[in-house]
């Protein structure tokens, strides 16, 4: 079994790959994803080389250089996506909708995307149905909206 490892040591980098990519599946820290890579590196050098000092050498390089070099660039992205990224309800806000039941001061109906919200006039005057409005805000399960034309958003 041994002698058979020791011919076949890309197989143990593999192994060691996947092992990793599972633990940075867990965690999600982009770490565990940096030494997986390191270790991929080392199982093509083990496709070449018999050596494994040089195989364990080139493993320790290339996920120091990855943790060093691509992980911060990596965190930095992720974090700057999220950033003003609106979710849920939010990303409802300026979007268009279509007035189905008249929009008062109090009550009516809109489509938004494809979902049916409950709907009430920014300004308080009355939005007839087939009219295009914009969702200037979200109140409990009532889209606040207002004619694309009229950027009154005063309740």
């Amino acid at each position: 079994m041994l002698a058979w490892i020791a011919q076949n040591t890309w197989v143990v980098w593999l192994a060691l790959v996947l092992v990793l990519a599972l633990i940075e599946m867990i965690t999600l820290d982009l770490f565990f994803i940096m030494l997986a890579g390191g270790a991929l590196v080392a199982m093509g050098v083990s496709l070449v080389t018999d050596n494994l000092v040089v195989q364990i050498l080139t493993f320790c390089i290339a996920a120091l250089l990855l943790i060093v070099v691509v992980r911060p660039v990596a965190l930095s992205h992720l974090r700057q996506s999220s950033i003003g990224q609106r979710t849920n309800v939010d990303s409802l806000i300026g979007e268009p909708a279509v007035v189905i039941e008249p929009v008062g001061e109090h009550t009516g109906l809109v489509k938004i995307g494809g979902d049916t919200w409950t709907a009430r006039s920014s300004d308080g005057t009355a939005i007839p149905v087939g009219s295009p409005v914009r969702v200037h805000r979200i109140s409990g399960a009532t889209a606040i909206v207002a004619h694309p034309e009229n950027r009154s958003s005063s309740r």
